[in-house]
């Protein structure tokens, strides 16, 4: 008798536009073992080049969305010949590339948070473009209080919000609701938890409704700016508008706009 097959890891669902792509360990507080970060890398690249996927939603089974880094799995590399060094070089590579493949996703990626996001898990919603998190959701970083300091979680955190409010979740730990979360800049709205999915996926299609070149443009200038001084970012907007502006989506919207008609996207 064959033995029953493990389900997968990364559920899929496409619809109008929209992809979700939904962490499926709610047994293992849908923690990002090296099989699950690898799951959702691909998932990512996959979406980057499929012209029917206009947004991607991140969502997660369970009550908690996710608890970060498995840390059974990392223990388990405690018994290798270096300690681990090797294996947790390369898982902490693995989940940066994959946290930097949704900031590089030519798609906006919208989290949707329905529990706690610790540690990475909270890194996985802040890496987001957007955020909405039931009123039922909480963020920390608590390394620090297992001796595990959230570094690479802090990249994501301290690129979203400010700097004294960042520190605060880094060196204490303590859990942010959602309100607090809201105020400090990680998500964008909380709402109650039997309409997040209806709020995100509102959002989405609102989203999904715009021109999918313009869109890439933007998103790809708003997070290149960011890195930049000021005069930088400024002639590398004006680079991008100018460039913006000789685009057919552009012509086609500035035409409408002028001769008051709804514009035709390009499909």
């Amino acid at each position: 008798m064959n033995a029953p097959t493990a389900p997968p890891l990364l559920l899929t669902a496409h619809t109008g536009g929209v992809l979700r792509l939904i962490l499926n360990r709610p047994n293992a507080r849908n923690a990002l073992s090296s099989e699950l970060i690898a799951s959702l890398k691909s998932a990512l690249d996959s979406a980057a080049a499929d012209n029917a996927t206009r947004v991607i939603v991140i969502a997660a089974e369970g009550p908690v969305f996710s608890s970060g880094h498995d840390l059974k799995e990392l223990a388990r590399h405690r018994a290798d010949g270096d300690a681990g060094r090797a294996a947790y070089a390369a898982l902490f590579t693995q989940c940066s590339d994959m946290m930097q493949a949704i900031v590089r996703n030519p798609k906006p990626v919208i989290a949707q948070v329905q529990g706690i996001a610790t540690a990475a898990g909270c890194q996985l919603v802040a890496s987001c473009d957007l955020a909405v998190a039931s009123s039922a959701a909480r963020f920390a970083t608590p390394g620090v209080d297992i001796g595990l300091f959230c570094s690479t979680p802090m990249v994501a955190l301290s690129r979203n919000i400010g700097r004294k409010a960042a520190m605060e979740m880094l060196l204490t730990g303590e859990m942010v609701d959602g309100d607090k979360a809201v105020q400090i800049g990680l998500i964008n709205k909380v709402v109650a938890p039997e309409n997040l999915e209806d709020e995100v996926l509102l959002i989405a299609r609102k989203i999904a409704s715009k021109p999918r070149g313009t869109l890439k443009i933007g998103k790809e200038a708003f997070y290149r700016q960011l890195e930049m001084p000021l005069a930088e970012a400024y002639a590398c907007a004006s680079q991008v508008m100018t460039q913006n502006m000789l685009e057919g989506e552009a012509c086609e919207g500035i035409s409408a706009f002028l001769e008051k008609r709804t514009p035709k996207w390009p499909s």
